[in-house]
């Protein structure tokens, strides 16, 4: 066994479809030692995802020659409440008003801590991306569904309630679409990536996947054109509200539609500043450097926290 091994720090990001293990070594955590992955097949159940995440945990200890580290740091969808101890507000719905954190605790036989995945992404780049050296970070989730995390002085800011960071539920202004956590008109409704494509298919337009509309907006296409005007218009409005509440010394812009050129450009910027309580809008926004790894490694840094702390 590695002499070193019991200061590893051990990750799991639980998602919608697969869920992903990793281990780092906190002298070079931006490198995963090791690093697997299974499927989740959610549609089978709670007790089925428990045991894929045993599973995981075995064939890291197997594949790395270490023991379960006295602690794990786990990534979920949704949250959980910190009264009850139940998940709350996870899309994948057989997650909901389960008492995930003490069920895994006796399938391994071990301590976990347990972090909303928007939550971990924002760790990760804060610490070991795209925002080291930023002392108070917004990450944002924009993807199939739109989330956040905040990070001060390398620690996630969490709530009373479980939900700080959670942007992707304010409401827009003029929006009515119905959420599935019971609200109308929440940016997830208006910005993710379903909601896009929706927006486009709506006002006419075919069935199309995201980057397809992109596509045809750079070809000249009007609708396809209008649809990406309104992301940015209602990206602005969500993100001057946060501005103005938390004047974050940096924003990372992560998730599928993160990805798109035009949430950076100046007249973004200039679309942001008209919503602020401010004559300048000078926090940088910034493009994720952690990829798909961002979830895992803030989970596990998760452990880091909890050794300092």
């Amino acid at each position: 066994m590695n002499p070193n091994s019991e200061r590893h720090l051990w990750g799991i990001d639980l998602g919608g479809t697969k869920i992903e293990g990793a281990i780092l070594d906190p002298e070079h955590p931006g490198q995963a030692l090791h690093r697997l992955r299974l499927p989740t097949e959610s549609a089978q159940g709670y007790a089925h995802i428990l045991a894929q995440i045993g599973k995981l945990v075995a064939l890291l200890e197997e594949t790395s020659s270490q023991q379960r580290p006295e602690r794990i740091g786990i990534g979920t969808p949704g949250v959980t409440v910190p009264s009850t101890g139940l998940l709350k507000n996870s899309n994948t719905l057989c997650l909901n008003s389960t008492p995930l954190a003490t069920d895994l605790k006796k399938l391994l036989a071990t301590s976990v801590i347990l972090a909303n995945d928007a939550n971990c992404c924002a760790l990760a780049e804060a610490t070991l991306g795209a925002a080291q050296g930023y002392r108070t970070v917004f990450g944002i989730i924009l993807g199939t569904g739109v989330g956040g995390g905040i990070v001060v002085d390398g620690k996630i800011l969490t709530g009373p309630h479980g939900i700080c960071g959670e942007w992707g539920h304010n409401p827009l202004q003029g929006e009515e679409t119905p959420c599935y956590c019971g609200h109308k008109g929440c940016l997830e409704t208006v910005c993710a990536g379903p909601a896009l494509e929706r927006y486009f298919s709506n006002r006419g337009g075919s069935s199309l996947r995201l980057p397809e509309i992109v596509r045809l907006a750079t070809e000249g296409d009007l609708l396809a054109a209008e649809t990406l005007e309104r992301l940015r218009l209602k990206f602005a409005e969500a993100l001057g509200a946060v501005i103005n509440i938390l004047d974050p010394d940096a924003i990372v812009i992560g998730g599928g539609v993160g990805n798109l050129d035009l949430l950076y450009s100046p007249m973004t910027r200039e679309a942001v500043l008209k919503h602020l309580f401010n004559d300048r809008f000078d926090t940088p926004l910034l493009r994720p450097k952690l990829g798909d790894s961002a979830g895992v490694f803030g989970a596990a840094m998760l452990t880091a926290q909890k050794l300092k702390s």
